[in-house]
């Protein structure tokens, strides 16, 4: 059986199972008559002869990864009172953050690259010829003019620390939104504010060099970098995620192909909430002060390893169907 044979054969008992689960989200089972329940238990386990089926037959293929998210949340709502809400947090941080991370790889490298390729370029214009910058980015005269001047603009954050941090984590997370959501506009608006981001720190980067800067700028950057541009490219593979998923939904339908991408890129913002606050604190608490550069590279280098060793060593012994459930019940 081919797999485009496989889903037009089972797909009615599949998208009944996801009315079942969506009714009873609303009010847990107890929004089920007695013959829905039934039917629920009945497709739960046909479900999951389907996707042992899928893993065998098919196990690269969308299909595969549809059915795994489907078959973890029938299995939540079905026993959905056996697992605590510490134990949920705990599969979510060991198991479905990691999980999701590396199977998501791929369109992070993407945003990456929207982002770097654009932020090489626009540093290499603007150390050769600062006048040219303006091109590349709006407002590089005013920066021009405060790099120019040796203004360290970022001293402004020593003198109310605590509020600043408050107000750089939301504005991190309004950046981190935007390279999100604008997935659903087919990736325009993600690849927009990878670009932007891009070209911003490129010209800044290009325009401090040209100047003498650098050393002041890096000095202060270096502290948060690792974290914070680590979010967004997060964000923006899981952006480019959901366009992918509505562009090229395969065999899938375009709206179970969207909720595949959905399930994961809804994994990763939640991950990505605890490291803005981390990369807000350590951007107003450190990377303004008077600290040696070398401490701050170390905090930079401490946490960048710390990160990345989670993401890619964690949760490889763990099953795979534990990274599409719900981690928060």
């Amino acid at each position: 059986m081919v797999a485009e044979d496989f889903i037009n054969t089972k797909r009615p008992h599949w998208e009944r199972l996801e009315q079942l689960l969506s009714k009873a989200q609303s009010a847990r089972l107890a929004a089920l008559t007695a013959d829905e329940l039934y039917e629920l238990g009945r497709l739960y386990r046909q479900t999951t002869s389907d996707l042992a089926v899928a893993r065998r037959d098919f196990p690269k293929h969308r299909v595969t990864e549809f059915l795994n998210g489907l078959v973890g949340r029938a299995h939540g709502a079905v026993y959905q009172n056996e697992a605590t809400t510490w134990a949920r947090l705990r599969d979510f941080v060991l198991v479905t953050y990691p999980q999701t991370w590396r199977k998501t790889l791929p369109f992070t490298i993407v945003a990456f690259l929207f982002f770097a390729l654009p932020a090489l370029i626009a540093f290499v214009v603007s150390y050769n010829d600062p006048s040219q910058a303006g091109l590349l980015f709006p407002g590089a005269e005013y920066i021009a003019d405060q790099i120019r001047n040796q203004e360290e603009w970022w001293l402004d954050i020593n003198n109310a620390r605590g509020g600043n941090a408050a107000l750089i984590a939301s504005n991190n997370i309004l950046v981190t939104i935007q390279a999100f959501a604008g997935g659903m506009l087919l990736g325009l608006l993600t690849i927009y504010a990878m670009v932007f981001n891009g070209l911003m720190l490129g010209v800044i980067a290009g325009l401090s060099a040209f100047y003498g800067f650098s050393s002041r700028l890096w000095g202060f950057i270096a502290a948060h970098a690792s974290i914070e541009l680590s979010v967004i490219f997060f964000a923006g593979g899981a952006g480019l995620q959901l366009a992918w998923a509505i562009l090229h939904p395969g065999l899938l339908s375009r709206g179970a192909a969207l909720r595949v991408a959905a399930q994961r890129a809804i994994v990763i913002m939640i991950g990505c909430v605890p490291l803005l606050l981390i990369a807000g604190t350590i951007e107003a608490f450190i990377s303004p002060s008077n600290l040696p550069v070398w401490v701050k590279l170390a905090v930079s280098f401490g946490t960048g390893l710390a990160l990345y060793s989670y993401l890619i060593g964690v949760g490889r012994q763990a099953p795979a169907e534990a990274t599409e459930t719900n981690p928060i019940g």
